[in-house]
């Protein structure tokens, strides 16, 4: 399966040392230690940075063919603090090689391709990353899985971009504190996750709506199921990541063709692992690792 990731391509400044990151970017390699043809569609500036990043996700065996190089402009880093329970907060440059992602015919083709998208709201807010995603976006086949991640970060939380990007989409990922800002993008009154996935899986015709709430678990809504799972206890490093590994895994299993409780198990267990290493791309040597590829069937030749 071909799962993409575009947009935000960029070094987590963590505490504990550096870390590729970039939403779209997690999301792509773990979906790639999960088995699937995980691509990264985005821009690096001409910098040692970039070099690495480019290295980073070769050693990751992530296709990086459509990884762009910017002369002018630098790769993204975001600088990272980390609270006592693990999460996070993001201090993210601006004016970096990733807000100016060119459209391509390469781009077009591997939109073609594709048999999941995911693309966030953070990429979108320069005019030439938007206008990149979107076309991406109208270029993938009717049945492509195109994920909308809606990691919403100050001081780019931008309603009209949120809510445009909702037309885009057939799938949603969030997590419980950008839940009440979605549903007044969405002209919904407060509502629990659950009823809130519902309704928004209706609202915007969704073939599945999911609502991350830290160590509470997580709801999953498909047309015909709803899903809320418990969570996974671990051991929490940092939360770096984890919400993308969440949908990383959800997209694979929704591809495959899993059960609903199958994908909303896969999805909290990748999740948790993700929290339980430094970083948001752990190692496939991990701790814990073995245990995934063991019950979701990881190809052979996986690595990370």
């Amino acid at each position: 399966m071909v799962v993409v990731g575009i947009g935000e391509l960029l070094w987590d400044l963590l505490p504990t040392g550096s870390h590729l990151g970039g939403a779209p970017t997690n999301f792509a390699c773990i979906a790639t230690l999960l088995g699937a043809r995980g691509v990264v569609a985005s821009r690096v500036g001409d910098d040692q940075l970039g070099r690495e990043a480019l290295a980073e996700l070769e050693r990751h065996e992530v296709d990086c063919s459509q990884v762009q190089t910017d002369t002018g402009h630098p790769t993204g880093s975001v600088r990272v603090t980390l609270a006592g329970d693990g999460s996070a907060g993001y201090e993210i440059t601006r004016d970096v090689a990733w807000d100016y992602l060119e459209w391509t015919p390469e781009l077009a083709k591997l939109a073609g391709e594709a048999d999941a998208i995911c693309f966030g709201t953070l990429a979108q807010r320069s005019p030439s990353s938007r206008e990149t995603i979107r076309r991406t976006l109208a270029y993938s086949r009717p049945e492509c899985l195109r994920i909308l991640d809606v990691n919403l970060r100050a001081p780019f939380a931008s309603l009209e971009v949120l809510e445009d990007s909702m037309r885009h989409a057939n799938a949603l990922k969030l997590n419980s504190e950008e839940l009440p800002l979605l549903l007044r993008a969405a002209k919904l009154p407060s509502l629990a996750e659950s009823d809130a996935a519902r309704r928004l899986l209706r609202r915007y015709d969704l073939r599945a709506v999911s609502i991350t709430c830290g160590a509470r678990g997580s709801v999953i809504a498909f047309r015909n199921e709803t899903v809320v799972h418990p969570g996974v206890a671990v051991e929490v490093v940092d939360t770096v990541g984890a919400g993308d590994g969440f949908a990383a895994a959800m997209a694979v299993q929704i591809i495959a063709g899993a059960a609903p409780e199958q994908v909303s198990e896969a999805a909290n267990q990748v999740g948790a692992w993700v929290a339980s290493q430094s970083g948001a791309i752990p190692a496939s040597g991990s701790e814990g690792w073995e245990r995934l590829r063991a019950l979701y069937g990881v190809t052979e030749g996986a690595s990370g």
